[in-house]
Parts: C-alpha cells; structure tokens; sequence
C-alpha cells in the first residue's frame, strides 16, 4: 500500500519553474517527487520526462527501483511498457518517462524534454545540469542531502524562478520506527564531537553541512574493469541485519588498483556470501573478529583467511591505501558514497582525533582489510587475468 506523507505534501506546493527538494537521510525526497512525475505523465498526454542520475548504476539502485516500485504498489505498472534497453517507461496517453546518467554527454546535449528531475543533484557538475535545464520547457525537481554548499546554493536558491523546500525524516511517516531511532542517536552523539555535530545538521536537520578531512582523495571514477586487469583479492567485512555484509574485489591494472564492489547487502546468509562470491579464483581477507564464519565459508571451499589485525592496523591500513592510485568502477555505487563521506574523526572543539568516523565505512573496512593482505604479500599480481 501506498501511504502519503507530510514529504509529498510540502513538495505539492512547490509550482515555480525550478523545485529544489533538500533534504536529510530517510526524508523520502526521490520517493515523493516520483508520484508527481507519473501523476503529471498519466494526466497529460505526450509528455516527455527525463530522470537523470549521476550514473546508470546510481539510477538502477536509486530513482529507477523507486519508480519501479510506485507503479508497482499503485497498479499501474505494466512490463511490456518498460523499455529495458533504452531505460524508457512508456504510457498509454503517448508520455513516457526516461532514466539516464549525466556521464552521456549525447544526451545531455540532445533532445528536449518536458520535465527534468535531478536525482542527487550535487553529485553532477553546473555545466552538466545546464546542458539539461536548458532543453527543458516546463519544469524542474532537484533532489540532494546537502552535504556541503554546491552550484545549487549559489547559482539557484533565492532566484525568482526557484522554489524551495527542506525536508527531514520527521517528513517520513512512513518511515520504519527501528531507523528513526537509529537516525536519533546521533542527536545525542552531536554533542560529542564536531563529526557528528556535522552529521546531524547534514542528514537529520537537512542544513548545509561541511566536507573536511577527507581520508581519501586518491581516486577516480572508471566505466568498466580492463579485461587485462589482474584480480589480487578481495576484502570482505561481514553484517547482517543492522550493518550489511561489504566485499570488494581488488585488481592491479597498470600502474593503478581498481576497485570494484562487489557486495553490499543486509542479512545475508554465510552460504549467501558464498554462493555470490564462489566464482572469484582469488584469496578472500574477511574481518579477523567472526572466526566462525570464516570457518563456516572455507567449509563450502571458499579460499578466505581472518585480517592481520594489531595495534594501529586501521592507520596503518590507511596509510598503506593513501599512497595508491586508486580506480574505482562506476557500478560501485556504494563505495562511491562511503569514499566521499569517509573523513577523520574530530573532538567537540574540532580538532582531529587521529582515528576515522565509524559510520558508513563497511567497504572501507572490506577495502583495508584486502589492501594489507596484497601489498604485505610477495608475488603479487599472480591471479589470472580476468
């Protein structure tokens, strides 16, 4: 059933040409814009709507499963309407409603299109964004937690055209009671430090926030794994059902490691981290502290072994990983997030505390741990060519 919230009640008031939806964790904000856009393409026949992410693979976990699932719980979805190659819904009143990624530069100098909505906008470039508001005749959404001040706080807000609102997880009504609570406690940990003082502004108040320290800045996007590229190994930390299970494969390519995820999942099995990870002909480095399930997946014949852990192996983990260049696959979505958001831990008087935030960091973990294990071990390099 699909349930109406006090998010899609603010964002129906929004009628100027821009619509800016800012927003903390769990507002609901890509999930409340969507049933205005498929309302305005039922309602209106010939409509041309373009929902764009940073990426596909953004889109296909983010604003396209969203979409998907709308219809769904409305009735109205129908697959035989869906185009599943050019990422197309199309109705029967001769709108249709199209996903692509900001990384398509033919698309985002080609047609023109009735709506526009910007998923994670912050997560694009200015130039990308106006390429595409440009050709778009009639309206606007913009959604995005503000993590730091962008194109969208000085080019946008406080013009004529633009409306604006923010949104919370209070927003949410529909929101399961186990993850406001979750989301509560850092109301209290603001108070610690200037980390999550930062945090709650950001994702439980909605408000600007600031990026600082960031512990990796060694990296860029790429589109896809080099055939030639060599498979070392793979980090694995283990979850289940408050944090996910996180894995992450590692290869060499030329003089650079590229990272691909792999897994990033709640309450999965032991035998479900096997079966889709079985096919990897390399070493897997799990987290040292679940012995059992070590041993449990090396009963199904998975080649794994415990992390070397000791004193100081988190910076020294990273430091090892600071001096790399690092790739990392455009498909690795989560790892994205976690990479951008991974920042030194501070006191109450910001000073740093020499040690990283613990939170969102359960592929930086699987990353250390498999980074140590390759760079400490001789004959690198030595996997097959994948």
């Amino acid at each position: 059933m699909f349930q109406k919230t006090t998010a899609q009640t603010k964002i129906s008031k929004l009628t100027k040409r821009v619509r800016v939806v800012r927003g903390g964790t769990s507002a609901s904000k890509t999930f409340s814009v969507l049933p205005f856009l498929i309302d305005y393409a039922v309602k209106n026949p010939k409509q041309e709507i373009s929902i764009v992410a940073e990426t596909i693979p953004h889109l296909r976990r983010g604003a396209m499963r969203d979409f998907l699932k709308i219809m769904d719980l409305i009735g109205m979805y129908r697959d035989e309407q869906f185009n599943k190659s050019s990422l197309t819904y199309y109705f029967q009143n001769g709108s249709f409603i199209e996903f692509f990624s900001a990384d398509n530069s033919s698309k985002l100098r080609g047609a023109r299109r009735d709506i526009l909505f910007v998923n994670e906008c912050n997560n694009i470039d200015w130039e990308s964004y106006y390429q595409l508001a440009i050709r778009t005749r009639k309206f606007i959404y913009l959604d995005y937690n503000p993590v730091s001040e962008f194109w969208v706080d000085t080019e946008l807000l406080g013009d004529s055209d633009t409306d604006f609102v923010v949104l919370t997880y209070k927003d949410n009504e529909a929101l399961d009671k186990s993850i406001v609570k979750e989301i509560e406690k850092a109301k209290e940990k603001a108070k610690t430090s200037a980390y999550w003082e930062n945090w709650w502004r950001v994702y439980g108040l909605g408000e600007v926030g600031s990026v600082q320290g960031t512990i990796f800045a060694n990296w860029q996007q790429i589109d896809t794994i080099p055939n030639d590229a060599r498979l070392l190994g793979i980090g694995l930390d283990f979850g289940y059902s408050v944090d996910p299970t996180a894995c992450i494969g590692i290869y060499k390519y030329n003089d650079s490691f590229i990272l691909h995820e792999l897994i990033y999942q709640k309450e999965l099995s032991n035998k479900n981290i096997f079966d889709l990870i079985k096919s990897e002909p390399t070493m897997v480095i799990c987290d040292s502290a679940e012995p059992k399930s070590i041993a449990e997946l090396q009963s199904y014949g998975l080649k794994c072994m415990g992390a070397l852990k000791g004193k100081d192996s988190i910076l020294h983990g990273i430091q090892l990983i600071q001096q790399q260049k690092l790739l990392v696959t455009k498909h690795s979505t989560n790892l994205i997030k976690e990479l951008r958001s991974y920042v030194w831990a501070t006191d109450r008087d910001n000073k740093p505390t020499g040690n990283p935030i613990e939170i969102n960091n359960h592929l930086m973990d699987a990353m250390r741990y498999g980074f140590t294990h390759i760079i400490q071990q001789p004959g690198l390099g030595t996997y097959r060519i994948r």
